[in-house]
């Protein structure tokens, strides 16, 4: 019969086995006396941290433990040994055998007592790339609620909950933007579903959006009519869903409130339709006695000599150009829809090439390419280039050149335009030049801000008048 066995070789066979154990396990283990001088570090710490175990046995661990984060250690470190019962988890940085610093997380436990391990234990694991997707996270957190607080847009954040048969869509937060925009708060509508907020016909609207989105799985644009107020009722939206394990778990919205702009085009369009009914009358039931009292004076200057045919004849002419004019005006107010690329050299160029200049100069300061529509640009530069010969004179040079980023100037040499009549050269039916119809500068306006641009007058470089041209960007999502 085989004999007991002692005491000592049970203590002995438990310490072989506890160090079996912390030798093997992927976590590093260290034992520490009160003093804070290492003991023990099992073999993990050259996997870890690049060290041998005798690199560090006999040295304090507050040497190795980077100095920003040492009074956090101590404070763990007072705390096992004030109260052993008590163990203490704490993060630091511990430069490891390259001279890097790596993200620790040690949990103390006290074995003072202990039969087997004589002094602090930690049980180590290296945490640096959790450290550092938690900083990454924090920096686009904060980049998010920078965002999120300081946009102009309205932003907004959608749940999706898909069911069964199913969607469910709940507001989750609003940006400070779209409160003030709408008057309605995150805490008004977290949790809710748009036809809890916005009533059934107007949620369904918005919902079939978010079902649109969630189908196409990609972002989409719309414009959509909520009626939060008189001033903010239309909207311009993109919604973008995020996606988490293959499925989409929530829907981002921007939104501009866009109500100005479609309350003007509608503005707008109803003025078309009323100019064109007008240009209609001009072209049909104007245009052609026009052209036959135009024949008629032909004819008679041929079979008479009068006093009387020269100034007829001039006025007769005067007419058509007041109804080229008329219609030119009437139809050019329309918002352009499609655009094309324009190179400013070559619309310059035709465009002096068909106006009669005499002896006047063109100059082309400068190069660019921009999207506009281009067969009505002509009467743009046509009408500037005749106002130039018309008020400069027959030598009165003329240049063409980039305004600022975003624009183009036209000015000439000649007299100018004094400022206090600077608002009325735009005005239909303004003329200080003899023979003139006034409506040249009107078409030029109307035609810039067709585009979304905008037309200003000041003085030239050599003190004659200088037009700017402001082609601010349109409204748009990117």
């Amino acid at each position: 019969m085989e004999e007991d066995t002692t005491p000592r070789e049970k203590d002995k066979h438990g310490a072989d086995w506890y160090r079996t154990l912390v030798e093997e396990v992927n976590d590093l283990a260290t034992v520490v006396d009160s003093d804070g001088t290492i003991t023990y570090v099992s073999p993990a710490v050259t996997r870890v941290l690049g060290y041998d175990p005798d690199d560090l046995i006999g040295h304090e661990g507050y040497e190795f433990v980077h100095p920003e984060d040492r009074e956090r250690n101590a404070d763990a470190m007072e705390t096992v040994l004030s109260d052993p019962s008590e163990s203490e988890t704490v993060e630091v940085r511990f430069r490891h055998a390259d001279g890097s610093w790596r993200w620790i997380e040690a949990t103390m436990r006290n074995r003072l007592d202990d039969d087997i391990i004589d002094g602090i234990l930690l049980s180590s694991r290296d945490i640096t790339e959790r450290k550092e997707y938690e900083a990454e996270a924090r920096e686009l957190a904060e980049e998010y609620e920078a965002l999120l607080n300081n946009v102009e847009d309205a932003i907004f954040l959608i749940n999706v909950e898909k069911r069964e048969e199913s969607v469910r869509f709940e507001f989750e937060r609003l940006s400070p933007s779209y409160e003030r925009q709408t008057g309605i708060t995150t805490e008004d509508v977290q949790g809710q579903t748009p036809r809890d907020v916005f009533g059934e016909e107007q949620g369904a609207e918005l919902e079939a959006n978010y079902h649109r989105c969630v189908h196409a799985g990609e972002p989409i644009s719309y414009q959509e009519e909520l009626r939060v107020d008189e001033g903010a009722r239309f909207w311009q939206t993109k919604l973008a869903p995020v996606v988490n394990d293959g499925e989409i778990t929530r829907l981002i919205g921007v939104t501009r409130n866009v109500t100005e702009r479609v309350e003007r085009e509608r503005q707008l369009r109803q003025q078309n339709e009323r100019l064109e009914e007008f240009a209609s009358v001009v072209s049909h039931d104007l245009r052609n006695p026009l052209n036959v009292a135009q024949g008629r004076a032909t004819l008679l200057a041929e079979q008479v000599e009068s006093d009387h045919l020269k100034p007829l004849v001039r006025a007769l002419d005067r007419m058509e150009a007041i109804v080229e004019d008329t219609l030119t005006l009437a139809r050019q107010g329309d918002t352009i829809s499609e655009t094309e690329s324009v190179s400013l050299t070559d619309l310059v160029g035709k465009c002096w090439g068909t106006v009669d200049t005499e002896d006047a100069n063109i100059e082309i300061v400068d190069e660019m390419t921009f999207e506009g529509d281009p067969d009505r640009l002509r009467h743009v530069f046509e009408n500037l280039f005749r106002n130039a010969v018309e008020h400069g004179g027959s030598d009165v040079t003329v240049r063409v050149g980039c305004h600022d980023e975003q624009g183009i100037y036209v000015e000439d040499d000649g007299p100018g335009i004094p400022v206090e009549k600077r608002d009325e050269v735009f005005e239909a039916g303004h003329s200080s030049a003899g023979g003139g119809t006034g409506f040249g500068l009107t078409i030029v306006k109307r035609i810039v801000e067709a585009h979304g641009w905008e037309l200003s007058v000041t003085d030239g470089t050599d003190g004659g008048a200088r037009f700017e041209i402001e082609m601010a960007e349109q409204e748009e999502f990117v």
